[in-house]
């Protein structure tokens, strides 16, 4: 099964969201869809952390990475 990108699970996370703020949905499709949105949220903020893991390493010459800091003087 092919995966959702972070684009496609928040689109996704959106329209739950507005599901349950509109309340005409039964309590038990209801709860479905919240725990639903929890595990899109959880699989959006796992991309996320992993994003900005990778946008923290430089590459150096020798192609290794390393974390990026800024060297203050």
């Amino acid at each position: 099964m092919k995966e959702n990108s972070f684009e496609e699970n928040l689109v996704s996370l959106e329209d739950i969201v507005k599901k349950l703020e509109n309340g005409d949905i039964p309590l038990d499709d209801a709860i479905k869809e919240f725990n639903k949105a929890m595990e899109l949220a959880k699989i959006c903020d796992q991309k996320l952390k992993n994003a900005e893991e990778a946008l923290t390493k430089i590459v150096k010459e020798d192609n290794s990475l390393e974390d990026f800091e800024i060297k203050e003087n």
